[in-house]
């Protein structure tokens, strides 16, 4: 067993709506034990939604954990028993009021994986029909379009902070740029 723990025992310490913690112990590979703290959430999807004119179609929105505004690719939680998938083109649908033509699944990401379980599928979306935006009750955002290049510009900058956000717009730059 080299370089991974195995886990003794777990106990859960608080079952929230988005995600539940448990205090586990793990045996490590020497034979000592250490706790370690787990952050269990369901995972999710991010789009990048790429209009005919190369940009992005992002949603700005204010993010009460981060206390700030953000510029951010549409994304969403998974729902039980939902294919990241579906998840993905509802969240198009929903924050964005775009479907499309083609999307093309670019893998997974783990956005803190020393204690989340969180697992973000990415897809980018292209070939895209606008209709109305189908937002949650609790849900407020505007929608803006970044030209691929600037928003390139803005990841390396630093003035886009989310990291789902800054791989998506540097993997869709790759791809588009790649063709």
């Amino acid at each position: 067993m080299h370089l991974e723990e195995k886990t003794i025992s777990s106990q859960e310490i608080f079952d929230g709506k988005v995600f539940r913690v448990t205090k586990d112990m793990a045996l490590l590979e020497n034979g000592s034990e250490a706790v370690r703290e787990v952050v269990h959430h369901s995972g999710g999807v991010t789009v990048i939604p790429i209009t005919d004119n190369n940009e992005i179609i992002m949603v700005r929105q204010y993010r009460y954990a981060a206390d700030k505004i953000l510029l951010e690719i549409p994304a969403g939680k998974l729902e039980k028993g939902e294919s990241h998938y579906d998840a993905g083109k509802r969240e198009l649908l929903e924050e964005t009021g775009c479907t499309c033509s083609e999307y093309k699944y670019l893998g997974e990401l783990l956005p803190t994986p020393a204690y989340v379980t969180e697992v973000i599928h990415m897809y980018m979306a292209e070939g895209l029909e606008y209709s109305e935006q189908h937002l949650d009750e609790d849900e407020f955002l505007d929608v803006v379009k970044i030209p691929l290049e600037k928003a390139v510009e803005m990841v390396l900058s630093g003035e886009i902070k989310d990291s789902k956000t800054q791989i998506g717009v540097l993997k869709a730059y790759h791809l588009l740029n790649g063709r």
